[in-house]
């Protein structure tokens, strides 16, 4: 198993944007993303297409919230 994957951006992304549509992570986890990819910080708001962000696989995904059944 790799210790990290790489995603690219599209046309109009945000890192956190980015981040969460393609791993699900929220603001928990973009302290690590930036710290793996040195620079990406200072490209502005919107990332420039094809932009590759290397994403460890120890960066915590988007906190959950229980789920509530209705039913039970």
């Amino acid at each position: 198993m790799a210790a990290e994957n790489v995603i690219r951006a599209r046309q109009g992304d945000t890192l956190d944007g980015l981040l969460w549509r393609e791993r699900g992570i929220g603001s928990a986890g973009l302290a690590v993303v930036l710290d793996a990819n040195p620079g990406l910080a200072g490209m502005g708001a919107v990332l420039p297409v094809g932009t590759p962000v290397t994403v460890p696989v120890t960066t915590p995904a988007a906190d959950a919230l229980p789920l509530i059944n209705l039913w039970d």
